[in-house]
């Protein structure tokens, strides 16, 4: 954890997994539109939304240490991004 916000990637990950059809995981990164948009997506496809929070979570597994830092703890996310997103 190189930055001050002190956010981890595993955290994340698992929120991503566990509860990612709430959008736990974006809340946590500090994305709070894209994490209101993950459970608009759940409930209005009656669950089939909660494919995007499993996709995020392998791409979280998969981003580096360096990356994740820069990120999410170098950096405030804009509120609409989501883990597949470049930052501005």
């Amino acid at each position: 954890m190189a930055g001050g916000n002190g956010k981890n990637k595993l955290v994340a990950a698992l929120l991503a997994l566990f509860l990612g059809g709430f959008g736990v995981h974006h809340f946590y990164l500090g994305s709070t539109m894209a994490g209101v948009i993950c459970i608009a997506a759940t409930w209005l496809t009656c669950g089939v939304g909660g494919i995007l929070p499993f996709i995020e979570f392998i791409m979280l597994l998969l981003m580096s240490e360096a990356d994740f830092d820069a990120k999410y703890n170098q950096r405030t996310p804009e509120s609409m991004e989501f883990v597949f997103t470049k930052p501005k």
